[in-house]
């Protein structure tokens, strides 16, 4: 694991190998362990590492013997072993263990066909230094970031937005539509970022950017669903028994200890039980518990680490804690995320730390299996649909119910009209956008600034964006559910899931690693049945029956909570006022983005039950955080380790 950043500034104009060196200190969190340069005339990457794999052998840049081509690589290639004997068996010879090494003579043995081979989690730069030709890969799913802008004729690209903003001769500006993003969405929307000259490679993409012209871009994986008719239910369980427990042991290749992320749900203890038969070492489960609060999961993992003979190792989180730490967090993504576990993976990531270098997370487990409640609840509003049309007007009548002074009712009416509108849209990609919503648009109408809302939002906000990310007529033939799916593993998943971990997990300088995602597996997946992952109000079925043998009695019945902070709960008390400070203390009220009155008034209506803007008030509080860092210059380095911006979590919010 790794960070990497280099420019390619074309035009026969030098790179200096200062500038590559300050890119990687920017990023040094990502890897303290060790560092390397390669500086070509009008070219220049590098990278800092992490250690994980051939700790010794592994140091970057990794060249091959002739030295035309050079590699820098973030990530891991769980399957290397398998490709360096085939490998062997063509001839390549290799000099050291990495897997950089497997991932660059892969490269130069297979060219575009190689990337497909590789199973695992990375964004590669490899330079041709007889050609002069970069390219750019990053894995199918997204797991590791890759930002690039172009600039003055050249290209530049980083693991980090930060070691991008410290390059001389290049602009960022704030991109309007990616602040809509994060209004709507709590976080930017990929491959967009928050400035208006980045963007992020997307997932399962390759970039090569010659001496002249234009780069260019080739896809070499996308997910499809492809549905085996003839197969029994016993016989998928106990082929998704296989599979998982197959997925997890190549994700645990290591020469470093392995733990685990443990909320207490299928998901990670699927992952955390087939780890444990992986291997006679006892694994290391983190977990994050939030005391008093209905969402805390503590008691179910404990009970998941106890029947798997793990070591349990609990962390509770407390209100003020949350609130001390969200500067730090914030820090950590570059641009502004109010991601719903961004907080507990980041607090949870500063903890394992502590014990191990690697975890096992369950990301990916509700995207192919059908998991989330939000995608049921889709699956009702395709049922009721019909009727809600038939209503016409009359379907209005529930916005003048009045609100009361109870806060279930409340909630209950605001879930209501959601409920009624994104029943109302025209397909499954629609009602995902509504569905991962933070904000409603008729709230958006209200606290949005007018001429912010007219240029980025309206009626028909949903269908630019199906247009925008599912714009192919292939994708009409999906049943509606099946779209529901697709956007979520394509669009939330890396903008926002695989986001937040790597984020939180890197800024403590933790690997972390999702079994779910591995492309094989994903693969894999999207063959099995809808009514196998989704059978009556019951998601992930064959996963829960798959695992049902390895956890607790009961265990598979468990509603799923995962890591997420109770904002609804915290925001009731101090935290609302909390959230007012922050906006007008870090300049964000001056920002023009928001009206300052409605900001005031929502922190209002949540503190007294009339409706439930828990999400939108943490936005409010990220959004501050990220507007003050604009205006610090870059943090420096503390004992060659952490950005003194991480470092300092206890420092005053915001």
């Amino acid at each position: 694991m790794c960070g990497i950043a280099g420019w390619y500034r074309r035009a026969g104009r030098p790179v200096a190998r200062d500038t590559i060196v300050s890119q990687c200190d920017r990023i040094i969190h990502r890897g303290p362990d060790d560092s390397g340069e390669f500086v070509d005339g009008d070219f220049g990457f590098g990278m800092r590492r992490l250690s994980i794999i051939d700790v010794a052998g592994g140091h970057q840049p990794i060249a091959t013997p002739d030295g035309r081509y050079s590699v820098v690589f973030n990530g891991e290639i769980y399957n290397h072993l398998d490709l360096r004997t085939e490998l062997g068996k063509a001839g390549v010879r290799f000099r050291t263990n990495s897997d950089t090494e497997t991932l660059l003579l892969s490269f130069v043995h297979w060219r575009a066909d190689a990337w497909l081979k590789l199973e695992g989690m990375y964004a590669a730069a490899i330079w041709d230094r007889a050609e002069r030709i970069l390219t750019l890969a990053r894995d199918p799913l997204g797991i590791k970031p890759l930002y690039f802008t172009e600039q003055n004729g050249g290209l530049a690209f980083a693991s980090e937005l930060r070691a991008l903003r410290v390059l001389p001769e290049h602009r960022f500006d704030i991109d309007e539509r990616a602040v809509h993003d994060f209004w709507s969405f709590g976080h930017v929307q990929k491959p967009r970022s928050i400035y208006r000259q980045v963007r992020s490679l997307e997932p399962g993409h390759v970039l090569h950017v010659g001496p002249t012209g234009a780069p260019t871009r080739s896809v070499f994986w996308r997910p499809h669903f492809r549905i085996r008719a003839g197969v029994s239910e016993q016989d998928w369980i106990d082929e998704t028994r296989t599979r998982v427990q197959q997925t997890v042991r190549r994700h645990m290749l290591a020469d470093v200890p392995v733990g685990a992320f443990l909320s207490g749900g299928i998901d990670s203890g699927a992952i955390t039980a087939a780890m444990t038969r992986s291997t006679e070492r006892r694994i290391k489960a983190f977990t994050i518990g939030f005391p008093g609060s209905a969402i805390d999961e503590t008691a179910a993992a404990r009970r998941f680490a106890e029947h798997l003979g793990c070591d349990h190792i609990v962390l509770p989180m407390q209100p003020m804690a949350a609130q001390d730490i969200f500067p730090a967090v914030q820090r950590s993504f570059d641009e502004p995320c109010a991601a719903t576990a961004a907080v507990p993976i980041w607090y949870l990531s500063r903890l394992a730390a502590q014990h191990v270098k690697v975890v096992l997370c369950g990301e990916g487990g509700d995207e192919i299996f059908a998991g989330y409640k939000r995608q049921r609840t889709a699956e009702l509003m395709k049922r009721f649909s019909p009727a809600i049309r038939a209503l016409g007007p009359a379907a209005r009548l529930i916005d003048r119910l009045p609100r009361a002074s109870s806060r279930s009712w409340n909630y209950l009416r605001q879930n209501a009209v959601r409920f009624r509108d994104a029943a109302m849209l025209d397909s499954g990609f629609q009602r995902f956008f509504a569905g991962t919503e933070i904000t409603s648009p008729a709230l958006r109408a209200r606290i949005y600034d007018p001429e912010l809302f007219r240029r980025q939002d309206g009626p028909d906000a949903y269908a630019k964006l199906e247009a925008e990310y599912f714009g192919d007529a292939a994708y009409r033939s999906l049943s509606p559910l099946q779209q529901f799916l697709l956007a979520d593993l394509t669009v939330h998943m890396p903008g926002s899931l695989l986001n937040r971990l790597d984020r939180a997990s890197m800024a403590h300088s933790l690997e972390a690693r999702v079994p779910f995602l591995s492309h094989p597996f994903v693969d894999w997946a999207l063959t099995i049945p809808l009514e196998m992952k989704l059978k009556g109000k019951i998601g992930k079925y064959v996963l829960r029956k798959a695992v049902e043998p390895w956890l607790p009695a009961g265990a598979i019945d468990k509603r799923k909570l995962g890591f997420q902070l109770p904002f609804a709960e915290w925001f009731r008390g101090d935290f609302s006022e909390f959230a007012r400070e922050a906006w007008h203390g870090s300049g964000a009220a001056e920002s023009g983005y928001l009206v300052g009155a409605e900001v005031d008034a929502i922190a209002r209506e949540h503190r007294a039950g009339k409706a439930n803007h828990g999400r939108i008030l943490y936005a409010i509080i990220m959004w501050s955080c990220w507007w003050q860092d604009q205006k610090r210059p870059p943090a420096r380095e503390v004992d060659g380790s952490r950005p003194a911006a991480v470092a300092a979590a206890g420092s005053p919010p915001c």
